[in-house]
């Protein structure tokens, strides 16, 4: 026994689980307060994964794929349910606040536990800010729709104005026409122009409905579990409603003409939404950083996981089936398609209604993921890698206090300035990186599924099977992708990551050798775990979600892991310059 200086030193399950003591550490002992049941957790899980984008993404990938996107909404499900099966194992395992952070801290060490926790600050925090901004799209566009126009300055963020105002005067200048503009510039122009000045030429333009739900979402969190998830239970109920009444009344227009052809453009089209269609289901992982505050986190973390997977992904098919229906797949190609559908077949209050639910629906994202993000900073000071005011709990709400003031400040003040370009590819990479990581993690606590937790994830011998899928993958990609146009990156407001259709713009650029670099490590990856599952006969499941999230994170481009690994840097600053000095594994004793 002796204090570790390691940078892989890990912490023992039982070391996890006494800080704190699980079992007693609760309101009157400072803790955090247990409200939180299975249906609870279901409620916060559908609230995170149907977003705004069930209202945006579907339309783009039925435009590519037809019809037959909905079978594809059923194996995406399969597919995430690779890395939720590995989510609930580790939930039912350690039912901590740390989520992936503190699985990694268990499975890979230290570093790599520090690397995921920054991570999930892009997948929270600053997820958060695009929801917040996008919110406030909707907001102002529904009160646009009920005759209240809010100043231009004040919906939309600074850098944006100012783009947009130097866009336009750079036309002038140049004696060109305005109607080379785009809406967006000429809106920042005005706003600009409109805006009252603050500091010589610097103009008050600021998004202040993004700062505002941000700040009542971050009050709501702070004063209390219960409340939240009393929020969060209405936002969800209000959303089932209004798509249960999109449903029911869209089936009456439904032509089955429509239909046929099922699969207009073959695999390929339908191939094309894979990774839209994979980023509907991002949210289920925000739950397990509720873990403290389940009654049962054993039994109902895992029950809850895989309830909200199966009842979004029964929504998604419907939606999808009726959306398709009400009209050919090749109207499709809009970025609110379900208020389309409804404006087309002659239903405009409908389509009105249809923007209320994306309201409800990002307010619901954005609650969950202000909930995540502070438990996920309350442990990493628990374990001395942050200061310790990021653990405090406030005496009398049982939360979070400081830490949740903090993301407020963070997702706030970004979201009144920022454009939101800049922060939306950090958020996927993020996403994914944590999936992998957990993913990564079963196979080497778990790796033949012989843990005595109360779920773990199936074995399934992988020696044969990993590799024949991955031989019947490269086919399919070489088949279908390599000679093809590649989805890009793109703004599907609501959800945990985003996907862009830019065929000259950022994300994913062909040509060149550097943007191959993700491919080349992917298929470096492929190749070891091929030979690990022969010659360990590795888990199937996790083996296979690790494969899947590895080569949606190919899919980024080079660009957007520079971004990541520039994020990364700054983390590695903080984490030598405080926490690696201040670990509680660097000053107490433990096995090494």
């Amino acid at each position: 026994m002796r204090s570790s200086t390691s940078l892989f030193r890990r912490k023992t399950i039982a070391a996890i689980l006494q800080n704190p003591p699980a079992d007693h550490e609760g309101p009157a002992a400072g803790g955090l307060a247990r409200h939180l049941t299975v249906r609870d957790l279901t409620g916060l899980g559908i609230a995170a994964i149907i977003g705004a984008g069930i209202f945006s993404t579907i339309g783009k990938a039925s435009l590519d794929g037809g019809p037959a996107v909905s079978l594809l909404f059923v194996f995406t499900a399969i597919a995430c349910a690779f890395s939720a099966l590995c989510y609930a194992q580790f939930a039912a395992t350690i039912p901590v606040s740390g989520s992936a952070y503190t699985y990694a801290y268990a499975s890979f060490g230290e570093l790599a536990a520090w690397i995921i926790g920054w991570a999930l600050i892009m997948e929270y925090a600053v997820g958060n800010i695009v929801v917040a901004i996008s919110w406030s799209d909707y907001f102002t566009g529904l009160l646009d729709g009920v005759g209240i126009h809010l100043p231009l300055w004040l919906t939309m963020g600074t850098q944006t104005g100012h783009a947009g105002y130097q866009a336009v005067m750079n036309l002038m200048q140049a004696g060109r026409p305005l109607a080379e503009a785009t809406p967006a510039q000429l809106d920042g122009y005005k706003a600009w122009t409109q805006a009252p000045e603050l500091f010589g030429d610097w103009h008050m333009v600021m998004d202040l409905p993004a700062f505002v739900i941000t700040v009542l979402i971050t009050a709501l969190v702070y004063v209390g579990i219960k409340e939240s998830k009393n929020a969060s239970n209405l936002l969800v109920l209000l959303k089932l409603i209004i798509v249960f009444i999109v449903i029911a009344v869209g089936a009456f227009y439904v032509q089955p003409a429509n239909w046929t052809p099922f699969a207009p453009n073959g695999v390929g089209g339908v191939l094309k939404g894979v990774s839209a269609v994979f980023f509907a289901y991002i949210g289920f992982d925000a739950i397990s950083t509720t873990a403290e505050e389940c009654k049962n986190p054993q039994r109902d973390l895992p029950k809850a996981m895989m309830y909200a997977l199966i009842i979004c992904t029964v929504l998604y098919v419907i939606i999808t089936l009726v959306l398709t229906g009400m009209v050919s797949y090749k109207e499709l190609g809009v970025g609110d398609p379900l208020s389309f559908v409804f404006a087309k077949v002659g239903l405009p209050r409908l389509s009105g209604l249809v923007a209320v639910s994306a309201v409800f629906a990002m307010a619901s994202v954005l609650l969950v993921f202000q909930l995540g993000q502070p438990r996920i900073w309350l442990t990493m000071a628990r374990d001395g890698l942050l200061p310790p005011v990021f653990a405090k709990i406030h005496p009398r709400f049982h939360t979070p206090s400081f830490a949740t003031i903090v993301t407020g400040l963070f997702v706030a003040v970004p979201a009144l300035v920022l454009n939101m370009d800049l922060v939306v590819d950090l958020t996927s990479i993020g996403t994914l990186f944590a999936f992998a990581l957990v993913c990564g993690g079963i196979l080497i606590i778990d790796p033949y599924g012989r843990s005595e937790a109360r779920f773990k994830v199936p074995y399934i011998n992988g020696q044969w099977l990993v590799p024949l899928i991955l031989a019947v993958g490269a086919f399919l990609i070489y088949h279908y992708n390599a000679t093809g146009n590649h989805e890009f990156w793109q703004d599907v407001s609501g959800q945990r990551g985003w996907l862009q259709h830019d065929a000259g713009g950022s994300g994913k650029v062909s040509g060149g050798f550097a943007h191959q670099i993700p491919t080349l490590v992917f298929l470096l990856f492929c190749v070891a775990l091929c030979v690990l599952s022969f010659r360990q006969k590795l888990s199937l499941l996790p083996t296979l979600g690790l494969l899947i999230n590895l080569y949606l994170m190919t899919e980024l481009g080079i660009s957007n892991w520079t971004l990541f690994f520039v994020w990364l840097l700054i983390g590695l600053a903080v984490y030598f310059g405080y926490g690696y000095k201040n670990s509680k594994l660097n000053h107490s004793l433990q096995p090494v």
